[in-house]
């Protein structure tokens, strides 16, 4: 066995435990892992013990997500109305995402599929997949596969082998991403043998996750590191989460450091409107007023978009600071300082 399954193995998972490193009330843990699975690697308690407190609300289970808002949905996304099969959803016609494991490293509070990833109704076998394979290479129109889950680094490197070995057999696949936050909660699962794998089946990119300066430490650093220097493309997806990362002055920190590392901020997702999770939502307002404080101090390939993935179904829209004041013969568009400047168009 690998180390990395070693160490996945080793994870926390009794409330017991939690409660007892941090001083924690075990009853309210026990509630709220009746109902969401709780998992947090050694990697992540070592954060927390350092005074990672941002890294404690994103990974240890609170009272509030019990709490009830008619606002809110399990499946804010409409997900299992656009899987034409189990466990794929075809949301737009070029895309797919392909659902190919149930569970994660550690199990993120505010998790947009908290309904189900870690639960029994997230058991994939190796046959769900196969019949996501065959739907793709069944509908010539889909050029593009997004792997997610749960995690797919939880699996082997020879199932994941297999599956982007099948994937690359289908004429009109031509780009594959794996999400996969990894290199965030346990870095040692990125080996020099998962970034030959990775990088032997270009084009292909690294999606991971990373929303807080303090989760660059040095092991994930080296992950990423890692993957950049075997030449597979790494983007970061952000969540504005409240209380954690909604301050211009943090993101700024973690787009520059993310930039340094060549590895692209992409986007900054506003909360999903997921059953659970309210107490880490903020407005658009705020999302709005950060990228905006972003825009000019921090160089443009460090900026993600702003996005907002609509109840429903509907798809992802960028949400952008005003920068248009008026148009016409003689526009008026706004700077990011503010200065408003005459443009011509005719």
């Amino acid at each position: 066995m690998d180390d990395w399954q070693q160490l996945h193995r080793h994870s926390l998972t009794d409330p017991h435990q939690l409660a007892e490193q941090f001083g924690l009330k075990e009853a309210d843990l026990v509630l709220v892992g009746a109902r969401y699975p709780l998992r947090i690697t050694t990697h992540i308690l070592q954060l927390i013990a350092n005074g990672g407190d941002p890294i404690a609300q994103q990974f240890i289970p609170s009272l509030r997500e019990l709490t009830t808002d008619s606002a809110l949905h399990s499946d804010p996304l409409n997900e299992e109305a656009l899987s034409p099969v189990p466990h794929l959803v075809h949301r737009y016609p070029q895309r797919v995402l392909l659902l190919v494991a149930g569970s994660c490293f550690s199990y993120c509070r505010f998790c947009t599929r908290k309904r189900k990833v870690g639960c029994q109704d997230m058991v994939i076998t190796f046959g769900d997949v196969i019949k996501g394979l065959e739907y793709i290479a069944q509908n010539s129109q889909v050029n593009e596969v997004i792997l997610s889950g749960g995690d797919p680094l939880t699996m082997s490197d020879a199932l994941l082998r297999d599956i982007l070995e099948r994937l690359r057999r289908i004429p009109h696949v031509e780009v594959v991403r794996i999400g996969s936050r990894a290199p965030v909660v346990l870095p040692e699962r990125i080996t020099p043998a998962l970034c030959d794998l990775l990088s032997s089946y270009q084009p292909l990119y690294f999606l991971t996750h990373f929303n807080h300066p303090a989760e660059l430490c040095p092991a994930s650093i080296e992950a990423c590191t890692s993957l950049v220097r075997a030449g597979v493309p790494v983007v970061n997806q952000t969540v504005l989460l409240r209380g954690i990362n909604d301050d211009a002055s943090i993101l700024h920190e973690l787009f520059h450091k993310l930039h340094c590392l060549c590895i692209r901020p992409y986007y900054l997702h506003q909360m999903d409107l997921t059953c659970g999770t309210s107490h880490f939502r903020t407005r658009l307002e705020t999302g709005i007023a950060i990228m905006d404080k972003l825009r000019g101090p921090l160089s443009g390939l460090a900026v993600p978009t702003f996005i907002v993935d609509l109840p429903g179904g509907h798809g992802k829209i960028p949400v952008t600071p005003a920068y248009v004041h008026s148009l016409g013969k003689q526009a008026k568009l706004r700077a990011a300082d503010g200065t408003l400047v005459d443009y011509p168009q005719d």
